[in-house]
């Protein structure tokens, strides 16, 4: 029972703090590059009759080919059309365009995309540089420093919270004023801690005070790099970059989240909620089920399980909702084709009984549903929903308790 709620916690606790607006790396690296970080230069190709022209203008002696989607592990990746790797190193760009051919159009399945994989529509193609040195270095809002921080590191181009676990004098963490520039002093420090020599030492630093004016310009909460490489020709370039903005600051950032492709690529159950000010979570089982809080959404998930259920998702309809948005709330879930039955389980506080009550009528109605119905509700206005249900003259069970809806929705499935 302990680790069923510790993952659903986990779950739901994520929905306190999302975080919109994702980026490709591509479109990360463009930033970088608008704010005179060193990158490795690049092009981008979409499989138009401009990517021959493209690549004629763009003369590398090594070329890194990789497909853009919104998840790691792309170098291991298995294409839907048997082709295997999103990431490949050639020297010749007529091999750069049947590698492009090949990604662009396909969808890549990596062990961070789901099962069916995502569509590549774009690839970037950048200047190989002959790495001799990895470090890791990110910018980030903590709330324990009040502020931003940056946490740097000497073993780069690895997974950092694994360097924290075993090597954790290879961290360093830097309180940063979010009103000034770091002082010289502390750029040549962290510069000297990720191991870099002579004159290199200055060029790093620069690049971190680069970093750190990006962080605040776009109004980021992270910007890590890793890794933040030394070639042997002496440069210190960010090589990959993952950046995380404030969504609150939406309004001053407008060219920024206009780039946003995660409804591209997210689960159109989970955009189509966002739109609608709902909360979806999409799981494997069958039962879908529809809550109001994160807390309720733990027990309703819990019950169901141990009454021999499993459940399609969560879908939190908030405090504030309104009829139009119940009837949203069950086009999402019956647009799941694995929910057998649907399981209703709201507490009236500032919710209305009522409202959830007539959004489910209308919703069975309107929506001709055919997949058994379990309601239960209690608190504000309870009794006139009650009577609304019953009224309705549809098959919708009600339930007095939790473990009674839980058991009914597991029965109806049977």
């Amino acid at each position: 029972m302990l680790s069923i709620r510790q993952n659903l916690f986990k779950k739901v606790n994520n929905w306190q703090q999302i975080r919109n607006l994702n980026l490709l790396e591509f479109q990360s690296k463009d930033l970088l590059q608008k704010y005179n970080v060193a990158i490795q230069q690049f092009q981008i190709l979409d499989s138009s009759n401009n990517d021959k022209t493209v690549l004629e203008k763009f003369d590398c002696p090594e070329y890194v080919v990789k497909a853009q989607i919104l998840a790691g592990g792309r170098g291991k990746g298995v294409f839907d059309n048997g082709f295997k790797g999103g990431v490949h190193i050639t020297t010749s760009k007529e091999e750069v365009l049947n590698l492009s051919k090949k990604m662009i159009g396909n969808r890549l399945i990596t062990k961070q995309t789901p099962k069916s994989g995502i569509t590549v529509k774009k690839v970037m193609v950048a200047r190989s540089v002959n790495i001799i040195r990895e470090t890791y270095l990110c910018i980030l809002l903590d709330r324990e420093h009040n502020g931003p921080v940056l946490i740097a590191s000497p073993a780069g181009g690895v997974d950092i919270e694994t360097v924290a676990e075993k090597t954790p004098e290879k961290i360093k963490t830097v309180p940063l004023n979010i009103d000034q520039a770091i002082p010289e002093q502390t750029l040549m420090e962290i510069a000297k801690f990720l191991d870099f020599k002579g004159a290199a030492i200055k060029t790093c630093a620069a690049e971190i005070q680069k970093l750190y004016t990006l962080f605040k310009a776009v109004d980021a909460v992270q910007i890590e790099i890793n890794p933040l490489a030394e070639t042997d020709k002496g440069e210190v370039i960010s090589i990959d970059a993952k950046l995380n903005f404030d969504d609150n600051a939406e309004f001053r950032q407008k060219d920024i989240f206009s780039m946003d492709i995660s409804e591209e690529e997210s689960d159109h159950r989970e955009v189509e909620a966002t739109k609608h000010n709902l909360n979806y979570v999409g799981m494997d089982g069958n039962i879908g089920c529809l809550v109001n809080g994160a807390g309720l959404a733990m027990a309703t998930m819990e019950r169901t399980k141990l009454n021999g259920g499993d459940p399609a998702n969560l879908l939190d309809v908030g405090g504030g909702v309104k009829e139009d948005q119940v009837l949203k709330a069950f086009q999402i879930l019956t647009s799941d084709p694995k929910v057998k039955s649907i399981l209703v389980n709201v507490f009236g506080g500032i919710v209305n009984c009522a409202t959830i009550a007539n959004g489910v009528v209308t919703a069975s109605r309107v929506l001709n549903l055919n997949v058994p119905l379990v309601v239960r509700l209690e608190g504000t206005n309870v009794t006139e929903a009650r009577k609304i249900l019953k009224d309705s003259g549809l098959a919708i069970q009600t339930a007095s308790d939790l473990d009674d809806a839980a058991q009914k929705a597991v029965s109806a499935l049977h």
